[in-house]
């Protein structure tokens, strides 16, 4: 059974704090919920804005990020259908209820200068397309009912990406796992096939990784920056 539950946040870089906040809260009306010094990463802030109690669109920020080349095509893909280096960002998708919603934000972009494209019908959903701040490709789609696998996955597809009939059976329905209560003990980072995160100075990542997961727990100041009441 899967037991993700949605969307959490989903973390996204910029060079310009700011600009993005006010876009997402003017463009689109979302709220700010936190800003505040990432937990264990140096000179970095860290922004969300609410989508609903449970999930956000994070960005994380610090002065370093403005010097990364923005190379369209590789870095970004500038729109929803272009392509970027894999691994990246290509699109954020934000859902609304219904047309009536989705209209409503159209007009609420396009009256305060930001062209969009659509609404376009894709049987499985409803979606419409504009820009973000810093190259963000983004969409606001809806859809009326679950979408069928069985009508949806297109076996000239499957096909072309090597996907065997034996392979589909258990996408579709992965096999269930008995957890072992967190019981479980970390697997030795060098050895373990992963994959791992990356992109840390040598030796950082063994370190880490081999710490007790008790350790962890409370291995960063989690108390918000402002006391309420």
């Amino acid at each position: 059974m899967n037991k993700i539950a949605g969307l959490h946040h989903l973390a996204i870089c910029t060079a310009n704090m700011k600009e993005q906040i006010e876009f997402f809260t003017d463009k689109l009306g979302m709220e700010l919920v936190a800003l505040y010094w990432m937990h264990g990463v140096a000179n970095t802030w860290h922004g969300f804005l609410r989508l609903n109690d449970e999930s956000a669109i994070a960005f994380m920020s610090n002065p370093e990020i403005q010097n990364i080349e923005v190379k369209l095509g590789q870095t970004h893909g500038g729109n929803s259908g272009a392509n970027c280096a894999r691994g990246t960002m290509q699109h954020l998708a934000l859902a609304v209820k219904s047309h009536e919603e989705l209209m409503a934000l159209r007009d609420r972009l396009r009256s305060k200068g930001v062209p969009v494209l659509g609404p376009m019908d894709h049987g499985m959903c409803v979606s419409m397309y504009f820009a973000g701040p810093e190259n963000l490709s983004l969409e606001i789609s809806y859809s009326n009912e679950p979408i069928n696998a069985e009508a949806w996955i297109d076996p000239e597809v499957v096909e072309l990406a090597g996907i065997t009939p034996e392979e589909l059976a258990r996408f579709k329905n992965p096999a269930a796992f008995e957890d072992a209560g967190g019981s479980v003990p970390q697997p030795d980072p060098a050895t373990a096939p992963g994959p791992h995160m990356t992109n840390y100075p040598p030796g950082v990542y063994e370190a880490i990784m081999g710490l007790p997961d008790a350790e962890m727990w409370n291995r960063v100041e989690n108390q918000p920056p402002v006391k309420v009441g």
